[in-house]
């Protein structure tokens, strides 16, 4: 399945939603979909992720660099992974750094 990030901003919060897979192929076009949600000044990102199927170690640095480009008061919660998603963001301990929300 083909990679997709749509951002979407109501308010103060920044929402993109993720589907596909996210490799390190794909993972400059998440980047820039974060870049453009840092653009809006959110108070929180919230990731969806329902439809994310797999995410290898360069979807994890574009979480890495969207905590540093918005800076530490920015929430950000990751809202439905599931299966290897999940295993991905708790094997890397990324769980702790982020709000993890089931569907």
């Amino acid at each position: 399945m083909a990679f997709n990030a749509e951002l979407n901003v109501v308010g103060s919060t920044a929402e993109i939603v993720l589907t596909g897979e996210l490799d390190a192929s794909v993972a400059s076009s998440f980047m820039q979909t974060v870049e453009k949600a840092a653009e809006h000044s959110p108070s929180k990102l919230v990731l969806k992720m329902h439809g994310l199927e797999f995410m290898a170690s360069a979807g994890l640095r574009v979480i890495v660099f969207a905590k540093q480009k918005m800076g530490s008061e920015v929430e950000i919660h990751v809202v439905g992974a599931t299966g290897p998603v999940l295993n991905t963001l708790k094997m890397s301990g990324f769980d702790q750094a982020v709000y993890l929300q089931e569907a």
